[in-house]
């Protein structure tokens, strides 16, 4: 069983098939590719890799306070998001837990590292797995330690600012904490909108957590980071693991990405033109679609063994079986190139017309 998408070596086992000769839609990378500012700056860099890197990420964070219109002093930088994830349940070690059910995996895996108990808020597909105002009936002194995935994988869809603020107000009675992942919102044209990057000064409560994996296309390199306005959230955070955390490559990248400005812009509205190609050809499919505001999309299909239909045609696509609340009739897709797509739905039809 699968535990995360992106798995392409396992593909590759599996089906005898190169790495690179299987198309991977299990991974929800940026279908621009990685920035050719970004790109040189990783390989420049590499000179500099004879000395270790600042510990502190110094630079890094000065462009990222600059780029999230926050103080410095509220940034923690870490190895991909997954690192800050780990490194926040190691702080908080909560008693008790809530996540959405689904939701990215790790979050539970870093809360069982500490023991604590995990509760679930089931998202309903009669409600399009949307989060509603009733989670905070979910809250209560148990509770020190709630993850929200903001837009939410594998579904791709949006929990409105205001129920979020009404979960940070029950936490507070509480002394609890909110992480809201927003790895994939700069993905969504109303990004600004949905953030909650503009209330870490009003909740002291509120973990901001962020990735340049996904957006600027660049998951072997490993960066991403997490925002709060609690200064000693922030200092355990940053000793609850090793230092020299974040590679010089990473660091270098990670500045020259902050300054592509016009590249996410590009990338918000090449995602949603192919996003709803995406969607339109998979209805016409009579396959079950959540909509999304994400560079990824949920389906739903009784064709058996598609995923295994579609890697024996060189097509990886992500099973979300192992998802709590999920079944094995769920799948995920990237969204990604033009040409990759068309490629996957004529793919797709096949498999379908062959039952």
């Amino acid at each position: 069983m699968e535990t995360h998408g992106a798995d392409i070596y396992s593909a590759s086992k599996k089906s005898g098939y190169h790495e690179n000769e299987i198309l991977d839609f299990s991974s929800n990378i940026n279908p621009l590719g990685i920035p050719k500012s970004v790109e040189e700056a990783a390989v420049n860099s590499i000179k500099y890799t004879n000395r270790y890197p600042d510990i502190n990420s110094r630079e890094l964070i000065d462009g990222i306070s600059i780029f999230e219109n926050v103080p410095q002093e509220y940034i923690f930088t870490s190895n991909g998001a997954a690192e800050a994830i780990y490194r926040i349940s190691a702080c908080i070690k909560p008693k008790g837990a809530l996540i959405t059910a689904p939701s990215f995996s790790e979050y539970e895996q870093s809360i069982k590292l500490y023991d604590g108990e995990i509760n679930y808020y089931y998202l309903k597909e009669a409600n399009n797995f949307k989060v509603l105002d009733d989670i905070t009936n979910y809250i209560n002194e148990r509770i020190n330690l709630v993850f929200i995935c903001n837009p939410n994988n594998p579904t791709g869809q949006l929990t409105e600012k205001n129920i979020l603020e009404k979960i940070l107000l029950k936490l507070k009675e509480n002394k609890a904490f909110l992480v809201v992942d927003e790895c994939f919102l700069n993905f969504s044209e109303d990004y600004e909108k949905h953030s909650l990057v503009d209330l870490m000064n009003k909740y002291d409560n509120l973990i901001v957590l962020k990735a340049f994996t996904k957006i600027f296309a660049i998951p072997g390199i490993r960066l991403g980071y997490c925002m709060s306005s609690n200064s000693v959230l922030i200092n355990k955070i940053k000793t609850a693991g090793p230092p020299w955390n974040v590679s010089t490559i990473a660091q270098a990248a990670g500045i020259a990405a902050l300054k592509e400005k016009e590249y996410l812009k590009r990338t918000i509205s090449y995602v949603k033109e192919e996003r709803n190609y995406l969607i339109d050809e998979l209805n016409k499919l009579n396959l079950k679609v959540l909509d999304s505001h994400a560079n990824y999309i949920l389906f739903k299909t009784h064709v058996p063994e598609i995923k295994e239909k579609m890697l024996e045609r060189k097509i990886l696509i992500r099973s979300c079986c192992n998802y709590v609340n999920l079944g094995s009739e769920f799948y995920r897709i990237a969204v990604k190139t033009k040409e990759e797509n068309k490629l996957l739905i004529k793919n797709l039809k096949e498999v379908m017309e062959e039952r």
